[in-house]
């Protein structure tokens, strides 16, 4: 499919790393350095094209039922922002999401961004080398933590009612990451299987095995930086790597493919949307973390209690937010018949 000239002139020597509709003959473009969103000829208005650059600080989204507001929060420039239709949103924020992680440095040239996934409170990513994860009401900015596959030395599951505890252990210390359960299949099997992938695996069984050798390594495990770069390498490209805050080497990963339901900054696929809590192993705090741990029986028996609290509040939560939904529509079906 032909890029329109507008886009075309706008692009310069850079190359399209991911392409998504996003309603009528709008598009969303991403490049290694920018975000183009397209707007066709209308009835009252010529195309035009919007820039948005990924070295953002920050990214918020403002979901409402019809149109969600994408926000992009500068140093100097401030806050840019642009809507796209709500049905549209997570796919084309996906591929913006992968530029801003290039963008930043938080992967290495040629690293994969497998599945982006959104609950709630929490951004999940899961790349070709590690997991990604932000906790907040924005869906990104740089207080995040990584877990790269060199330093997982175990993966588990625990179901609960509502929600499952992704076990992640990094160093021989658990990560608690809740997710709800009507996710928990697809995030189970992406990160399962970016392990097996990673650890050149095939099955689970060894991929157990695999990170047990890992645990037993006297040598300690290098972690990733988290620094920002300067920008991101078009598709099939390596740049050297670059500085991240902790003198590490980073720098960014591919963009994404142009279908919308899998793209790539070497592979971006489609993020889904749930509800999410997520935890630590250092008590519970205003996003809801947990225990990685008890000393005691009695300790796990409390937590066990208060997970089940949070499935209750999470069930009450969503009976809430459905009433809310209905809430709306009624006035909205009211103000139309008037």
């Amino acid at each position: 499919m032909d890029v329109p000239g507008i886009v075309e002139s706008s692009l310069g020597d850079e190359n399209v790393a991911a392409r998504v509709s996003i309603g009528g003959e709008d598009e969303l473009f991403v490049t290694p350095t920018r975000t183009l969103i397209y707007r066709a000829d209308g009835l009252l208005s010529d195309e035009t094209v919007n820039e948005y650059p990924h070295d953002a600080e920050r990214l918020t989204l403002s979901e409402g039922r019809r149109k969600t507001k994408v926000q992009l929060e500068y140093p100097i420039d401030g806050v840019r922002e642009f809507s796209l239709s709500s049905s549209e949103a997570d796919k084309a924020l996906h591929p913006v999401l992968a530029g801003m992680l290039n963008a930043s440095g938080v992967t290495d040239p040629g690293e994969s961004v497998n599945q982006t996934f959104r609950f709630s409170e929490l951004t999940l990513v899961i790349t070709s080398e590690r997991l990604v994860k932000h906790v907040g009401e924005v869906v990104w900015d740089d207080e995040y933590e990584e877990y790269h596959f060199d330093d997982v030395t175990g993966l588990d599951f625990e179901e609960g009612s509502v929600a499952t505890q992704i076990v992640l252990e990094v160093n021989g210390r658990p990560q608690r990451i809740k997710t709800p359960n009507n996710e928990i299949g697809e995030v189970r099997q992406r990160l399962t299987q970016a392990l097996c992938t990673y650890y050149d695996v095939s099955n689970e069984s060894e991929l157990a095995e695999a990170l047990a050798s890992v645990e037993d390594d006297d040598e300690p495990a290098e972690t990733g930086g988290m620094g920002f770069g300067e920008g991101v390498d078009p598709l099939n490209a390596d740049p050297e790597p670059m500085e991240g805050r902790d003198g590490s080497a980073e720098s960014a990963s591919e963009p994404a493919d142009a279908d919308g339901n899998e793209t790539r900054v070497g592979t971006v696929e489609s993020q889904s949307d749930g509800e999410n809590d997520a935890g630590s192993d250092e008590g519970f705090d205003e996003a809801g973390f947990e225990p990685a741990t008890a000393d005691t029986e009695a300790d796990d028996d409390v937590a066990e209690e208060i997970a089940d609290l949070q499935d209750v509040v999470e069930q009450q939560n969503e009976l809430l937010k459905r009433q809310q939904e209905t809430i709306e529509q009624l006035i909205d079906e009211l103000r139309r018949g008037r």
